[in-house]
């Protein structure tokens, strides 16, 4: 006898919970993709049973997320925002945190529509793919080291019908526009701002890609250069929008006010109220 979603799911639900809080979900979730039906069509139809190919793909989606593969990984896929994106192992997985910078850079730009914002360490592109979609005015840059997060980020322009709006450069931080001689209104960057000697501590870099978490000895390495090169690009009256640790708050805050000693600096929380965004504005 086959078995049924119930079943499935009640096994499911069983071996990914040492891993996951949402184990629950995260089987509805891994069954929808299998069956290619919405979450809901499993709740109507319990008893419905699986083909034997069915069941074998699910089992295996399920061991994947029972290793502790991220459910992004698995899927392809994440919510960003308000809109979907690619993603691989070659990118950091986009994060709610995240957000709260996309949507100050938002009232900004909607304040100055056809503003020069860069989005430095681009990843999976859904910082500057989100911003070019709401605002069409906006010159928009992406740029990132690796041309493997590049590439990610260039399929997710495509998907987001943004692609010809968005210019993209591989390099390091701000390098590739001060080349060419770009002022900048708004710098939006998460950049790695883990400590080096924090990374084999911590479970997400089993899966999400180094590059994207080191920010060496003290998690700041990259964020002391981009300030730097900010200085020299940024324009007169421009933002510039740093996503940081939890515990990073005052040395950033620090670090801001020496690079431009006579800007505007704030920390913004997140939704748990922990330091997450350093906002830095030019006078």
């Amino acid at each position: 006898m086959r078995p049924t979603i119930r079943d499935v799911l009640r096994a499911a639900r069983r071996r990914i919970a040492p891993v996951s809080q949402s184990a629950g979900l995260d089987a509805h979730i891994l069954l929808s993709q299998v069956l290619g039906v919405e979450r809901a069509y499993l709740l109507v139809y319990p008893n419905h049973t699986l083909t034997a190919d069915q069941q074998n793909r699910f089992e295996k989606l399920v061991e994947r997320c029972a290793a502790g593969e991220p459910l992004a990984y698995i899927l392809g896929r994440r919510g960003f925002y308000d809109r979907e994106f690619i993603v691989t192992p070659a990118v950091l997985i986009p994060r709610p945190e995240t957000e709260l910078l996309l949507e100050a850079a938002l009232v900004f730009v909607k304040g100055k529509p056809d503003s020069t914002v860069v989005d430095v360490g681009t990843g999976s592109g859904a910082l500057a793919v989100t911003l070019a979609a709401h605002c069409p005015a906006a010159a928009v840059y992406a740029v990132d080291i690796s041309p493997a997060a590049l590439a990610v980020a260039k399929r997710n322009a495509a998907a987001n019908e943004v692609a010809e709006r968005v210019t993209f450069f591989e390099g390091d931080l701000l390098v590739p526009l001060l080349e060419r001689g770009v002022q900048i209104d708004v710098i939006m960057a998460n950049l790695p701002y883990v400590a080096s000697d924090d990374l084999p501590h911590l479970a997400v870099t089993r899966y999400e890609p180094r590059l994207a978490l080191d920010g060496g000895a003290d998690g700041l390495d990259l964020v002391r250069r981009l300030l730097g090169q900010a200085a020299a690009a940024l324009n007169p009256g421009g933002l510039v929008l740093l996503e940081i640790g939890a515990d990073q708050g005052a040395a950033v805050e620090a670090l801001a006010r020496a690079a431009f000693p006579q800007a505007g600096v704030e920390v913004l929380p997140d939704y748990a109220g922990l330091d997450r965004i350093v906002r830095i504005a030019n006078p």
